[in-house]
């Protein structure tokens, strides 16, 4: 019966953010610059006989998956925004297609590591003038994808908005592009000097760092996909709201990210002077992106509830 008024009580549920739009194109533009790149390499490898540019076009593959899965979770988070069987949107899944970009780039890490410490014991032939030609190729191609991957963040006193499926496209091609320079260094170093052995170190060096990247992101990704609370800050800053009103207490309070850059709030607060759940709602309406919050309000009928 009252159907005509609830609008003014609705809300939207898509908190999939503009700037989202752009890195699905700027990322699908990489992804057909790399599979390019891979198909060149692979054709260039196997007409002239070299393994050096064969390897590096299959490498180049990997990275291919990897960009097709970021492709594909911005596309899915998109079409299926106001989805009524995903109770906060689709906000999340580009989360989950930055935490899976992550175990991949951590799965590359782990293949460079071993096969570098096996190099290092058992040194193999290197055709140099080839190894170093690719790796200059590849140090190219990675260089302009990550000029084009690069996210431009906006910046406020409370959060940093991060689009981690870019993210993790960005540390793919940055991880490629360290590969590339530390190749090229070890390569050099192994033709004029003999250092054999550089190859296997620059790998492990390339290994350590690519690690630490896939380590953080999939750290902040899972957090955020376990709906812990990766900003106490935010949260902090609501209790102090809530208890610095009147005699309010807060006895329960809840926050977490519903998607990378919006977040929600369940509160439970009790106190003698009980308004309606608006009056909450007003006193952190300066709360940046805090977009979905319920609110229990409990009268206090003792003496005791401070």
């Amino acid at each position: 019966m009252h159907y005509h008024t609830l609008e003014k009580w609705q809300h939207s549920h898509n908190f999939v953010i503009e700037d989202q739009h752009q890195g699905e194109k700027k990322t699908l533009i990489v992804l057909g610059i790399t599979f390019i790149t891979m198909i060149a390499e692979i054709i260039a490898g196997t007409t002239f006989g070299s393994m050096a540019l064969l390897a590096d076009g299959w490498h180049m593959a990997t990275h291919v998956g990897a960009f097709s899965i970021t492709v594909l979770t911005y596309r899915y988070a998109r079409i299926n925004a106001y989805n009524p069987k995903y109770t906060f949107g689709t906000g999340k899944v580009t989360v989950l297609g930055g935490f899976a970009s992550a175990i991949a780039l951590s799965v590359i890490a782990l293949i460079t590591g071993i096969e570098s410490i096996v190099r290092l014991f058992q040194p193999q032939e290197i055709q140099f003038n080839q190894a170093i030609y690719v790796a200059i190729l590849g140090l190219i191609v990675n260089i302009a994808s990550a000029f084009l991957l690069q996210e431009h963040h906006h910046h406020d006193h409370h959060n940093d908005h991060h689009d981690h499926n870019l993210q993790a496209a960005y540390f793919h091609v940055l991880a490629d592009a360290l590969t590339s320079v530390l190749a090229i260094i070890a390569l050099l170093s192994a033709r004029e000097w003999g250092w054999l052995w550089m190859d296997s170190v620059m790998g492990l060096v390339a290994t350590l760092v690519i690690g630490k990247w896939a380590w953080g992101l999939i750290g902040e990704t899972s957090t955020m996909l376990l709906d812990g609370t990766v900003n106490q800050k935010t949260k902090l800053e609501i209790a102090n709201i809530i208890e610095s009103d009147a005699d309010n207490r807060i006895v329960d309070l809840h926050f977490w990210n519903i998607s990378e850059n919006y977040f929600s709030a369940t509160i439970s607060l009790v106190t003698h002077n009980p308004q309606t759940p608006e009056y909450y709602k007003n006193l952190l309406k300066n709360i940046p992106n805090l977009s979905h919050i319920l609110i229990e309000v409990n009268l206090c009928d003792d003496e005791n509830c401070q």
